[in-house]
């Protein structure tokens, strides 16, 4: 699925030496998330050191960058950008200097009030750096009159709204928050005598951290060095979480909001092939997202399952002008079907969302000109209808081909034999009947207006 895209990752580790280097490995991991700008900020004790800029992480940081971010504490992030200047000050973490010391801070999310606060700070005096949402709370920060920095950032938290997976970095304190809805995921795990904070759980497995629980929506947690991490529910929780999350965004090894992405993913397969069977010779995914679900589909129904769609995963962005042959080439650059496998089958796809329609329109077209003999499109999710305000890069609801044109419609556009999206109830069949999540990408309904 192309189209959509999570805007960044956070990490922060604490208390572990060369914490640096354990935040670096743990951001390589959460690279999916955010492909365009990485940075991290460390703290010795006495002061905190930054290094950011555009790219991967492999890119941005060398063995040198590194050996200069100093201390048994620091915070990263990934970035994927989507609105603002092409600019490394639009890379995170944001720092400053301000009465109390110095601070940095990563954000996952998107606040839906933030020009309102923003026009706001202006106003009274605030120069902006950076075009990002995430500035306002270092301003809201400093200005404010309490007295210790974990009661600033509780006052600042109490001025915006939206979703936010924050992680704040001081000269000896780190402080991780979720927002009260928990949009976002942030999990909490330990590293030798220290801890560690992540967006997702696979970064803990590649640095040898043990996972303890997520922080809880609403929750304020103080790391302090000889301390047990401190615990301030700062918000009644409401839970609202991001059922995309498990659909496509998250890694499949990783456990988010408590539950494994790859056995939700097979089972959002299993309940598609319950609600839309069709008889055919092979099962194949798109790759990657839709192969978990491919693998459910397949068990479910007896269909043997196939690796028919093999993804460069090398592709980059291109700077050729993009004229319409250069266009038509970029899905063929990044998809490429096996003709052996597909000539003269029944092909069932399984892929976790259709966007514009376009890449899917392709996709069929690509597998017919191998000789498929038909092409039957199954979607692990229901019709995206909206877009998200909560910290996903999604077009506008005029963009988005299921909110203007019925499956019918869909299924003819992208030349499919038959077309089906798995049902909401379907998808709640497959988290467990948990009600606490947002679909208002699918169902219209959002949990907090977007002010923006």
């Amino acid at each position: 699925m192309f189209g959509l895209d999570e805007k960044c990752s956070v990490m922060g580790v604490f208390n572990v030496p060369e914490a640096a280097k354990f935040t670096y490995f743990g951001l390589f991991s959460l690279q999916h998330r955010g492909q365009e700008a990485a940075g991290i900020a460390s703290s010795d004790g006495e002061k905190l050191h930054i290094t950011k800029g555009r790219g991967l992480v492999t890119q941005v940081f060398d063995e040198k960058k590194l050996s200069l971010l100093k201390g048994n504490s620091a915070i990263g992030h990934t970035r994927y950008s989507t609105a603002g200047e092409d600019s490394v000050l639009d890379a995170q973490p944001i720092f400053a200097r301000y009465d109390l010391g110095q601070i940095a801070v990563v954000h996952n999310g998107n606040l839906t009030n933030a020009r309102i606060v923003r026009d706001e700070l202006i106003k009274e005096g605030a120069i902006f750096q950076t075009f990002m949402d995430t500035e306002n709370l270092i301003h809201l920060i400093a200005r404010s009159k309490k007295e210790h920095l974990y009661d600033r950032i509780i006052e600042a938290l109490g001025k915006i709204q939206g979703a936010y997976s924050l992680i704040f970095l001081s000269r000896k304190k780190m402080f991780a928050v979720r927002d009260p809805h928990g949009f976002r995921p942030l999990c909490m795990g330990k590293l030798g005598d220290g801890w560690v904070v992540a967006s997702e759980t696979c970064a803990f497995d590649l640095i040898g951290a043990e996972y303890v629980r997520d922080i809880k929506p609403g929750e304020l947690v103080v790391f302090e060095e000889k301390k047990e991490p401190k615990s301030i529910q700062v918000f009644e929780p409401t839970p609202h979480k991001c059922i995309f999350e498990f659909i496509y965004f998250a890694r499949p090894d990783s456990y988010i909001f408590g539950k494994s992405v790859y056995e939700l993913r097979k089972r959002m397969g299993r309940e598609l092939a319950k609600e839309y069977p069709i008889d055919a010779d092979i099962v194949v995914p798109v790759p990657d997202s839709g192969v978990a679900a491919a693998l459910g589909y397949s068990e479910e129904s007896k269909i043997p399952y196939e690796m028919g769609i093999i993804r460069n995963h090398y592709v980059g962005r291109t700077f050729i002008e993009p004229t319409q042959a250069i266009r038509d080439l970029k899905v063929k650059m990044k998809l490429n079907p096996i003709k052996e496998v597909i000539k003269n089958k029944r092909v069932i796809v399984i892929d976790d969302s259709i966007v514009r329609g376009t890449t899917s329109k392709k996709i069929v077209n690509i597998l017919k000109e191998f000789g498929a003999k038909e092409v039957h499109m199954r979607i692990s999710a229901p019709p995206t209808i909206g877009p998200c305000y909560y910290g996903v890069d999604t077009p506008s609801k005029e963009e988005l081909i299921a909110s203007k044109m019925s499956v019918e419609e869909t299924r003819k556009y992208i030349g499919a034999d038959t077309l089906a999206y798995l049902s909401i109830d379907g998808l709640l069949r497959s988290v467990g009947n948990d009600q606490s999540y947002c679909m208002a990408c699918f169902d219209g309904n959002y949990p907090v207006p977007n002010l923006n």
